[in-house]
């Protein structure tokens, strides 16, 4: 302990609000509160949601997200999770073929991905920053192999040169993306969570420009064309032209567009 001046200065975990209320609410980690504010701020897990949480150790995760889905959670860390009360663990590298189909035997569908996992620090804020954003990279890749269509995901980075790159990455794989730092977050911490919700299988994106033939009139009175299977709805479009549109929006399931002039 350090004393200044007769006071005795706390370490900085015992001074920690967000520590101290972990260990009184029995969460394995602070991190836990993250989670619950992003939640409640995103919407990201619902009811029922099968939700696979990448490099889950110790926990605090898996706990808060149990909370908020009821339903399907698995942890998958390298270091092995002490069991949590319906959560399904896995030993094994997110990255694997083998890992990934562990998870598939236990479920059909996955809903939700997050992942608040760090690279291993040196102190070299470059190095650090660049193994962040690999890190993150490969938990893209990985809930982009897991993920249905419309699910969402949460990923841990640290904010840098690369970061705004990774977002635009995010931002081509979801319908939405945000970024927001947790109140739970230290204040001092260059951490920032992004968060992808609508998960896009198709490779029709925001502002192609394309040659569609409208098959139809929906019921809202606007054209519809499909695209490798892929429905776009396009605003004005008479059934049986063949027209140019510019991509305004993609969703899921359907985008929308619009006759280009």
């Amino acid at each position: 302990m350090i004393s200044v001046v007769g006071f005795r200065i706390m370490p900085r975990k015992k001074r920690d609000v967000f520590y101290n209320k972990a260990k009184q609410m029995g969460y394995r980690s602070r991190a836990a509160f993250k989670l619950k504010f992003i939640n409640e701020k995103f919407g990201i897990i619902k009811a029922g949601d099968v939700v696979v949480d990448l490099g889950a150790a110790p926990g605090g995760w898996l706990q808060v997200a149990k909370e908020l889905s009821g339903g399907t959670v698995i942890g998958v860390d390298l270091q092995k999770i002490e069991p949590i009360e319906g959560v399904i663990t896995i030993k094994g590298d997110m990255t694997s073929p083998e890992t990934q189909q562990k998870i598939f035997e236990k479920v059909e569908k996955v809903n939700v991905v997050i992942c608040d996992a760090a690279p291993n620090l040196t102190g070299n804020w470059a190095l650090d920053h660049a193994r962040s954003i690999d890190l993150a990279k490969t938990a893209l890749d990985v809930a982009s192999r897991l993920l249905v269509p419309g699910g969402n995901f949460l990923v841990k980075v640290f904010q840098g040169d690369l970061y705004q790159g990774f977002v635009e990455e995010a931002e081509k794989r979801f319908s939405r993306v945000y970024t927001y730092k947790s109140p739970a977050s230290r204040a001092q911490s260059a951490e920032i969570y992004v968060i992808g919700k609508g998960f896009l299988t198709t490779k029709i994106r925001k502002g192609d420009v394309l040659d569609v033939t409208i098959e139809g009139i929906g019921k809202g009175g606007d054209g519809i064309a499909r695209v490798d299977g892929f429905i776009i709805f396009v605003k004005g479009a008479k059934k049986g032209g063949r027209v140019k549109i510019r991509v305004t929006d993609v969703k899921p399931e359907f985008g929308f567009g619009k006759a280009e002039k």
